[in-house]
């Protein structure tokens, strides 16, 4: 039995020291748990942690918050949490409870959350600066500021109010944009069971299959594997579903001819993996089909060899695009110079989106994309999806007939190494010549 790969809680608490160490003294960071989200009546969506809070902690309950205060005498990592209660445990589940909480996650100190006004308060008192994530909790930013406002409020007591409130996010989010080698085992993981539904859709695709049932073919294979969920809704488009760039409806009947295109990627132990595959239904590609994915087959293999250390963000975006115009250009999808069309950007009426982003615990993961206005710098550790594509909408006017209704998007997961990159997707078929020998075989 192979065992599962997981962060450990050693790495866990690393996380919190290294962001301890980024905050000054006399501070308090507080990042608060998501909440539990009603889908209809009394029924709930399955509890998905805040990607911060997991990053932190590892805990993975609701009605969480986790303190972190530099230097404090009694542990510098302090957790609230829902104390157990049998009765509520017969119904919902076992809850981990304050004490078991310490001794399984490796927490300093645990309070009941109950507690948390008569306990918390008394933590922020007298703080120079408090870290928080003002913005991004709603229901918890009116406590935050209750809790200091009760503080200004009671001059008598000669306690003080943090002098100073600071985004959590700007030092969180720099730590989480770079991967450890536990990060990249579980990606890695990730992109495997990713690939086996990728397949699996392959060997089942044929006209006449509905859309639906190729979504359902991917998510038996994530469950099936490992992962329960996918980290976002799979698209899958057939014909001119394929240029809608979100299109998750997944109800249409795939005809003979048409193109589908596949994006979709698993979450594993909470990172996501990022994968689009664009494929003939009747399992080969047409001659028009054949000339359009050709040029976003080479637009993406010339972006990805752009992920370098040292390149800068835009460089493979750049690359993408110039490949993808002159493609346009000498199909007669576009008319000028290939520099001119760029620089007005007559290529997004065929090419509208960037051609990457991060990925991680978010499938549109954290981290700045430029820095004082420049565009970032790459560096070992990050992880980037590569995805170009050509979209001809049926209602285009002045297209030649045999490409409307074409949308093609190719995508792969990217990690940056020392001395170049890793393509973590690499195991799923791509080329015309590699797609259509797996679907004619299965």
């Amino acid at each position: 039995m192979v065992v599962p790969k997981k962060i450990s809680l050693k790495e866990f608490a690393r996380r919190r020291f290294e962001l301890i160490d980024l905050m000054e003294e006399n501070s308090i960071a507080i990042l608060p748990s998501a909440n539990l989200v009603t889908r209809n009546s009394d029924t709930d969506h399955h509890f998905r942690q805040n990607s911060d809070f997991h990053y932190l902690t590892g805990f993975d309950e609701a009605e969480s918050v986790i303190a972190l205060v530099p230097g404090r005498e009694h542990g510098e990592c302090i957790l609230f949490c829902q104390e157990r209660d049998p009765s509520s445990e017969q119904w919902h589940g076992k809850v981990t409870g304050p004490e078991r909480a310490m001794q399984l996650f490796g927490i300093d100190d645990a309070f009941p959350i109950a507690d948390i006004d008569d306990i918390l308060p008394g933590m922020i008192e007298g703080k120079t600066k408090l870290y928080y994530a003002m913005g991004s909790h709603d229901e918890f930013d009116g406590q935050v500021i209750a809790w200091d406002n009760s503080i200004s409020n009671n001059p008598m007591s000669g306690s003080k109010p943090p002098g100073e409130f600071v985004q959590l996010d700007q030092h969180l989010h720099e730590l989480r944009l770079f991967k450890s080698k536990q990060e990249i085992q579980v990606l890695r993981k990730a992109s495997e069971i990713t690939a086996v539904g990728h397949q699996r859709l392959m060997d089942k695709l044929v006209p006449g299959v509905y859309e639906y049932q190729l979504e359902a073919e991917l998510l038996h294979a994530f469950a099936s594997e490992g992962a329960r969920f996918p980290a976002y809704p799979s698209i899958v488009g057939s014909g001119n579903n394929a240029c809608i760039l979100h299109y998750i409806q997944n109800e249409d009947q795939v005809k003979k001819g048409d193109l589908v295109l596949v994006d979709a990627g698993c979450e594993y132990q909470y990172y996501a993996s990022d994968v689009t595959r664009t494929l003939p239904a009747s399992g080969k590609f047409s001659k028009a089909q054949k000339e359009l994915y050709s040029i976003v087959l080479k637009a993406q293999e010339a972006a990805i060899e752009m992920i370098q250390p040292g390149n800068h963000w835009n460089q493979s975006h750049e690359t993408a695009v110039e490949i993808i115009t002159e493609g346009l250009i000498e199909l007669g999808l576009l008319a000028g110079e290939r520099d001119e069309l760029i620089e007005s950007g007559a290529f997004k009426k065929f090419y509208m989106h960037r051609t990457g982003h991060w990925l991680g615990l978010d499938v549109h993961d954290v981290g700045e994309y430029k820095i004082d206005d420049e565009w970032r710098i790459l560096e070992e550790g990050m992880v980037v999806t590569v995805e170009p594509g050509i979209y001809v909408l049926e209602d285009l006017e002045d297209v030649p007939a045999k490409y409307k209704g074409i949308g093609i998007r190719i995508e792969d997961d990217v990690l940056v190494t020392k001395r170049g990159h890793e393509v973590l997707t690499a195991m799923i078929p791509k080329t015309i010549e590699e797609i259509e020998q797996r679907m004619a075989h299965g």
